[in-house]
């Protein structure tokens, strides 16, 4: 999730932890502990641009870094912050902990996918079912997170874990209800599904974003899950064939291997852009719920020498349109 939430979640984790009189400085360490995870945006490389998005979410990130991961933190808050002010290293150890935990498993509930289990498995694991962004989830976390240090009293923490909890619940419920209506619309238009992805669209659990898969093509439209639900009818995209669209590619180049590293990353949902023929986009991510625009891609280069990486790129075009038009998709 975006940082501010990583940061209020990890400081929600170390206040379990009852302890009173130390409360706004188990806080001020959970909110960076949580945070800490994230320091992985560092690893990059100037001629290698999918390197980032290998290591992002990865190491850093997994299960059996989480007491690695928390000694770092814990070692450099104790020199730095809590040794003076009478905490002991064991107590730091213990909340950095904690609140460390907390990244990957926060961030495995949304759908950009997080690497649990390295180094044992790549799967990115991801059960989509809170947003990337969502202010409702954050603003009530923060309340509460505020309240404990304000008030001195650590019911406001435990409302806050239960918060979360409950949260997620409803995400989960959502999902599953998204996905059974995907199912059906899939059914209706004659298509056997060979597999199906659900997704929040940004900043809420009323509207998801249905993809599912056949023999040659994506759909995507997007379904709203309320009191009532509704099929927000999108569009769809032949399936990425390397060689019909690049038949000029050399399949030991550079280029070739990272259509691969992206194919990865993207669990396969690749297509080429309606906009450029050059350029591969990964499908799951769009600002509107409906519609296939991706939000990053690749782009292949002729011409170019066997050991030159692909480009990377990001879409940004017209972002507060959309924004707009999911607005209208909300309240209507």
């Amino acid at each position: 999730m975006d940082p501010l939430s990583q940061g209020i979640v990890g400081s929600v984790a170390a206040q379990q932890k009852n302890s009173k009189e130390k409360i706004l400085l188990i806080t001020i360490i959970g909110f960076l502990s949580g945070m800490a995870p994230d320091l992985d945006v560092f690893i990059r490389s100037s001629h290698d641009p999918l390197l980032a998005i290998e290591f992002h979410r990865q190491f850093t990130h997994s299960l059996i870094f989480i007491p690695f991961g928390g000694l770092i933190c814990g070692t450099f808050f104790y020199y730095v912050l809590t040794n003076r002010r009478g905490m002991s290293f064991k107590e730091t150890y213990l909340y950095c902990t904690l609140a460390y935990a907390s990244h990957g498993i926060l961030d495995a509930c949304t759908s950009y996918g997080t690497q649990l289990f390295w180094p044992f498995s790549d799967f990115r694991v991801a059960w989509n079912t809170i947003s990337i962004v969502d202010p409702i989830f954050t603003i009530v976390l923060f309340m509460f997170v505020f309240l404990s240090i304000f008030k001195r009293n650590m019911i406001f923490a435990r409302i806050a874990f239960i918060w979360v909890i409950t949260y997620m619940s409803i995400g989960l419920i959502q999902h599953n209800r998204a996905e059974n209506i995907g199912l059906l619309n899939a059914k209706s238009r004659d298509h056997i599904p060979l597999r199906i992805e659900v997704k929040p669209s940004l900043a809420n659990l009323l509207v998801w974003k249905v993809i599912y898969e056949t023999d040659e093509k994506y759909y995507v439209d997007a379904i709203k899950v309320g009191f009532n639900t509704k099929v927000i009818e999108g569009t769809s995209i032949d399936k990425l064939n390397v060689e019909n669209s690049f038949p000029w590619l050399d399949l030991n180049s550079q280029q070739s291997k990272d259509i691969e590293r992206f194919s990865w990353f993207s669990g396969g949902y690749l297509a080429i852009s309606k906009y450029n023929p050059n350029r591969i986009i990964d499908i799951r991510y769009s600002m509107l719920p409906n519609e296939i625009h991706g939000l990053w891609g690749i782009e292949i280069e002729k011409n170019i020498e066997k050991n030159q990486h692909v480009k990377y790129f990001f879409n940004r075009e017209n972002n507060s349109e959309a924004l707009k038009e999911l607005w209208s998709i909300l309240i209507n």
